[in-house]
């Protein structure tokens, strides 16, 4: 396994690493490697699986009917 040292981090960085080390209860070091892994591996989605997620939801959502003429005020409210 390699060992990396990064200089001159900020330290409202370091702060912000140190804060969420110690809510996921992992070290500094732990907590990097997670974040490095976050951004550098992003998990892969099943493209299905997430629109049959979406209409799942879609479903359980009220339907609301709006007259294009409240629609078309509500875009037009505030603006000159």
């Amino acid at each position: 396994m390699a060992t990396i040292t990064i200089k001159k981090v900020p330290e409202p960085l370091y702060e912000e690493l140190r804060r969420s080390a110690k809510r996921n209860r992992r070290s500094i070091n732990q907590e990097a490697i997670a974040c490095f892994e976050r951004v550098l591996r992003p998990r892969r989605v099943d493209a299905e699986a997430f629109l049959a997620d979406l209409r799942r939801l879609h479903e359980r959502l009220p339907r609301i009917d709006l007259p294009l003429e409240d629609v078309e005020a509500g875009i037009n409210e505030g603006r000159p």
